[in-house]
């Protein structure tokens, strides 16, 4: 019989291949995040509090924008819509659990951790309530804490990077890198495409909101080209 000490290490295993793509990209962030003026605190108490690297990269540009607040928090949790979705799946595993621990759960939330998880979990329907929460915060922690950690190098080596030597570009770079590995079907495609698009068209609305529309517009093609494939399937 495994233990849960035995999960837990199975599910940091699982997540170290993550890393590799991880830390470069925390380090990215905090490179963007001292080219916007963010200090390394801030950038680092940025990256604890949210872990989530679309968001944080969208919310970077609105206030580079110097959009207000509010319009940034609801572009930011536009973009993490698919959480939701997470959260909706773990609980048929995790729901059981005490509050802070679901607390704690809903919070290091990240894409590997529940691709890893749920696959994890279908496979052995039949684990406990500890090595399910063993597992998962095994397959979460580390990549957590690389993350944050490459947020903090990134942010000191940006803090020491020359004016003439501004990385402006890298944003659009960061976004292109993040996006285009997941357009792996026609209805990723169609939406994909329908965001950029109307992102360029109403680039000239306030406060972002044309990011806004555009997001909510590509999701619903997406869907809908999404049904109509499965229709005729």
């Amino acid at each position: 019989m495994h233990s849960s000490r035995h999960d837990f290490w199975a599910g940091l295993w699982g997540a170290l291949p993550f890393c590799v793509v991880v830390g470069p990209y925390g380090m990215v962030f905090g490179v963007l995040a001292a080219e916007s003026g963010l200090d390394i605190f801030t950038a680092v108490a940025f990256s604890m509090a949210v872990i989530a690297g679309a968001a944080q990269f969208t919310a970077l540009s609105l206030l580079q924008d110097q959009a207000p607040v509010l319009i940034v928090i609801i572009v930011g949790l536009a973009v993490n819509l698919r959480m939701a979705l997470y959260s909706a799946t773990l609980a048929t595993h995790l729901g059981a659990a005490p509050f802070w621990t679901r607390a704690f759960v809903a919070y290091a939330i990240l894409d590997h951790s529940f691709a890893l998880a749920d696959q994890k979990f279908q496979n052995e329907p039949d684990m406990s309530l500890p090595r399910k929460l063993a597992f998962y915060f095994g397959a979460t922690s580390l990549v957590a804490v690389i993350w944050v950690v490459g947020t903090g190098v990134g942010a000191w080596l940006g803090a020491r990077i020359p004016d003439w030597l501004a990385l402006d570009f890298a944003m659009p770079i960061a976004f292109i890198a993040l996006v285009a590995p997941a357009l792996r079907s026609v209805p990723h495609v169609v939406a994909g495409f329908t965001a950029a698009t109307l992102s360029l068209l109403l680039a000239s609305a306030p406060y972002g909101l044309g990011l806004i529309i555009a997001a909510l517009v590509a999701l619903l093609l997406g869907a809908e080209v999404e049904r109509r494939l499965g229709g005729t399937s």
